[in-house]
């Protein structure tokens, strides 16, 4: 018997598109301006002028408004890696380059610490999946260190230290006051890599 083709699923219609777009830029205001404490579904959907149901169509919970404006900045941080200015973007040395990211990764995740903590659904654990950060250390990796093998592994190691999990669980607990610990991981970060690949 031949499988039923369901055909090619169903693009989200242009009206749905722009009305999650502007409501990712409605609550990136209100962050900016509120702080996330202060940002709700009701909030949100007043100050965008849409419907309450529609917010939930596009988010589903609370926590789906600042996970999808947590993407949205880490789109804009991969693409600073990608094609923004060296040491961080392309033209420096490889070694310059992962030194320049750790700084730049830690630094990114210590400014949207709260952002991260709201992303979380409330009894749900912190998201451990796959690093975007694995691939590009990676690929560094292995030009400022010829000579170190297992460098997939060795990538997927470092990068941990280059993510939320890590972060949170070194920060002081919201409401706490700021903690230094977070920022020390740059530092840690450029030890790690000099001994690798100096």
């Amino acid at each position: 018997m031949e499988p039923i083709s369901l055909g090619r699923p169903r693009e989200e219609r242009s009206d749905a598109v722009r009305n999650r777009a502007h409501l990712i830029e409605v609550a990136r205001l209100m962050v900016d301006e509120l702080g996330v404490d202060k940002v709700t579904m009701d909030g949100l959907a007043e100050r965008a002028g849409l419907g309450k149901g529609t917010v939930f169509r596009r988010f589903g919970t609370r926590a789906g408004i600042f996970h999808a404006l947590f993407d949205r900045e880490e789109q804009e941080f991969q693409q600073r890696v990608l094609s923004g200015p060296p040491p961080l973007g392309p033209g420096a040395p490889a070694v310059d380059r992962l030194v320049e990211y750790g700084r730049a990764r830690v630094e990114f995740l210590v400014r949207h610490l709260a952002l991260a903590r709201a992303a979380i659904a409330p009894g749900q654990p912190v998201p451990s999946g796959p690093s975007p950060s694995q691939f590009h250390v990676q690929v560094l990796l292995r030009e400022a260190c010829p000579d170190v093998t297992e460098i997939g592994t060795l990538a997927l190691q470092l990068t941990a230290a280059l993510e939320y999990p890590i972060v949170l669980h070194l920060s002081a607990p919201e409401g706490s006051g700021p903690s230094p610990v977070p920022e020390h991981l740059a530092d840690t970060w450029k030890i790690l890599v000099d001994r690798l690949c100096r």
